[in-house]
């Protein structure tokens, strides 16, 4: 019977070895923790980088667009000018339908140049805003498959 009173016996617990294990416990998990908080650093840098480097891309591109915009709008009110110059001088029906019909055909081959232009320079534009976040996603998915 004097087993039984030792296994159930206080005296086998040791407060010595539970104080290092859980020592040893907190130390291992403010460790991972800091770990963890590093890296969470880092990352939130990286995203505040990449976010700044998005709005400066957007606001170049809008920027350019909004040139090519107004630079469609100058030739167009130029072409429009030039036409209504042109009718003022109009001596007969038949050149006028021939001014006109002109006029028609040169304003949509150019509004289709200029629709390509801005189609252009719009996926253009996308393709540079999105190039900082992909680069990003893929550095994430990089980590996660070295980890």
């Amino acid at each position: 019977m004097a087993k039984i009173d030792d296994v159930f016996s206080i005296s086998s617990f040791d407060p010595a070895k539970f104080a290092d294990s859980f020592r040893d416990f907190a130390e291992k998990g403010a460790q991972q923790s800091r770990e963890a908080y590093a890296k969470m650093k880092v990352a939130g840098e990286e995203a505040g980088k990449t976010l700044e480097t998005t709005v400066q891309t957007a606001q170049a591109g809008v920027a350019e667009i909004g040139h090519k915009a107004i630079d469609a709008l100058r030739v167009n009110a130029e072409h429009s000018l030039t036409h209504m110059d042109a009718l003022l001088s109009v001596k007969s029906v038949a050149e006028l339908i021939e001014l006109q019909t002109s006029f028609l055909r040169k304003q949509t081959e150019l509004t289709i140049e200029q629709a390509k232009s801005m189609q252009e320079t719009s996926k253009q534009v996308a393709e540079k805003l999105a190039k900082p976040s992909k680069e990003a996603a893929e550095k994430v998915m990089a980590s996660f498959k070295a980890a």
